[in-house]
């Protein structure tokens, strides 16, 4: 499996997404600067977490108009999977690949913490290593990860099964202390009709090995190089 990471300024999970990706899948990964006019090509490209462009406008505004991503919208919609982790996520919205937007959390504060998750969906190449229904730790950090879309978007998110992760207490509940930002629906992550296009708020890449502090992250790239190796 071929990967590569875009890295804007203000990326600061980038280098770490790539050494989990080379830890559990053993190829190494390509790193794309934000000026270059296009990406190699690959089996998978990562949007990393951070604060591209120093979050000025709305995060990942400004990031989704750089010169990189019109060859990484091009390539989504021509079939090459995309991951968006936390400002990955919002700059996948804010490019127009994912629906909606990701708000300041209803805290006002930025929020750093384990959660919980449901994995609602395995038929990604994303979660194919996890069971449905499995409630997994994974953590988040971000001050703008409140997922917001139009009563008619969630209905249609839901409807056709988009909701991939969904933020839960320790026994599986969705309820509204276990959210931490105020997402609609506990919204954690979502994904485009062809379930090759993933968005998520928290990082699976922080929790991919035991001296890191656990290893549910980790299935999370053993589903893509099973997946994308096949």
């Amino acid at each position: 499996m071929k990967a590569a990471v875009i890295v804007f300024p203000g990326s600061n999970c980038d280098r770490d997404v790539k050494v989990a990706i080379e830890a559990v899948t053993g190829t190494p990964v390509v790193m794309v600067w934000h000026g270059q006019a296009s990406v190699p090509k690959c089996d998978l490209i990562v949007l990393p977490g951070g604060f591209s462009y120093g979050d000025y406008l709305r995060c990942g505004a400004m990031a989704a108009h750089s010169a990189v991503m019109r060859d990484v919208v091009a390539k989504a919609k021509a079939g090459t999977p995309v991951l968006g982790i936390c400002n990955g996520f919002q700059i996948l919205c804010e490019a127009g690949l994912l629906p909606g937007v990701l708000q300041r959390n209803a805290s006002l504060r930025f929020v750093c913490r384990d959660v919980w998750l449901k994995v609602e969906r395995t038929d990604t190449i994303y979660t194919s290593r996890y069971a449905k229904g499995e409630v997994i730790r994974i953590p988040v950090a971000h001050g703008d990860g409140n997922y917001f879309a139009d009563a008619a978007t969630l209905d249609r998110l839901e409807a056709e099964g988009r909701v991939v992760l969904r933020y839960v207490d320790e026994t599986g509940r969705a309820l509204p202390e276990a959210n931490p930002n105020g997402s609609q629906h506990n919204i954690a992550g979502i994904c485009d009709p062809t379930r090759r296009i993933l968005g998520l708020m928290p990082h699976p890449e922080r929790l991919y090995e035991p001296l890191l502090g656990g290893i549910d992250g980790r299935r999370f790239f053993e589903s893509m190089a099973a997946t994308l190796a096949a």
